[in-house]
């Protein structure tokens, strides 16, 4: 009989440690997103199925830059990545906030993105994102813009997290495009020896209330983030340090936001203005102003 005890506390111990190996692996693997890289940016639409004879496919985009993508939180269940922009002359560089991604453990609250600046508040069920890791991806502003769960897989020598969900159009062609509203995004994060890779398989949806969606093209991704010397980035960290307590007080007040546990819906502009515009100004500091502007663009 203790024998038989003795065993089974070895079982049990030995799929603790496992799992939480296998964890330790998806936090290491989330983690090399961090860092300076050399960053190239390339979008092609693959495929259009549009009945309209005139239709016009988006032109091929490729673009190239630095960015630095800073450790925000290191929690045992969350990891957020602040990335940030570096462009201009090297010697006297200009820094744009740029995109943000939180990372949650076995996360069951989910805002998804339905069109028209909504997005849809869902919770899934604890068994179905058992062991998985939610992205969270944030405007510049940090106002929503998609999230997904799935599961890092970590086999012959590779790092990779997989996820379909829908998104807003990105900036390259909401200016330009009208014809569809929302983008349905296959995201693959892989890590690399060189970096990472944000590979896209996307598609170019029309949705409207009561209809089925409609594919009105198909558009591939593929954007390479080559690590690179830390100091060619270190205008970038700097800023961050200058400029984070002011961040952490407009997460804080979305966190509060996202808490309502409820659906959505964002104004376009306030005072002829988005919102990134009013939060970029320099004049912006204190919380409670912050909190005022943030909350105008929530629709009751």
């Amino acid at each position: 009989m203790k024998k038989l005890v003795l065993t089974c506390l070895i079982c049990i111990v030995t799929i603790a440690v496992n799992a939480q190996s296998k964890k330790t692996k998806d936090k290491n693997a989330i983690k090399e997103m961090c860092g300076c890289f050399e960053v190239t940016f390339n979008f092609t639409e693959t495929f259009n199925y549009s009945k309209d004879e005139n239709y016009k496919p988006s032109k091929t985009k490729i673009d190239k830059g630095l960015e630095w993508a800073g450790l925000v939180v290191d929690d045992n269940n969350k990891i957020s990545i602040q990335h940030l922009l570096q462009v201009g002359n090297p010697a006297k560089p200009m820094i744009i906030k740029h995109w943000r991604q939180d990372w949650l453990y076995q996360n069951t609250d989910f805002y998804m993105y339905n069109g028209d600046n909504n997005w849809t508040f869902k919770q899934k069920d604890k068994k179905d994102v058992k062991k998985q890791w939610t992205q969270k991806v944030y405007q510049v502003d940090d106002s929503p813009r998609y999230e997904g769960s799935g599961t890092w897989v970590h086999v012959d020598g590779k790092s990779y997290w997989e996820n379909t969900t829908t998104a807003p159009l990105p900036r390259r062609e909401y200016t330009k495009r009208s014809d569809y509203n929302i983008t349905l995004r296959g995201n693959r994060h892989q890590i690399t020896d060189y970096g990472w890779v944000h590979d896209q398989d996307n598609s170019k949806i029309i949705r409207k209330a009561g209809k089925d969606d409609i594919i009105l093209a198909k558009e591939k991704g593929y954007n390479t983030y080559k690590r690179v010397a830390e100091s060619k980035c270190k205008a970038a960290a700097n800023w961050w340090i200058a400029h984070n307590d002011k961040w952490q007080l407009v997460r804080n007040k979305w966190a509060e936001v996202y808490g309502r546990n409820k659906d959505l819906t964002l104004e376009t502009k306030v005072d002829n203005k988005p919102l990134y515009k009013h939060l970029f100004a320099d004049e912006v500091t204190k919380e409670q102003e912050m909190n005022t502007i943030i909350e105008s663009f929530v629709k009751k």
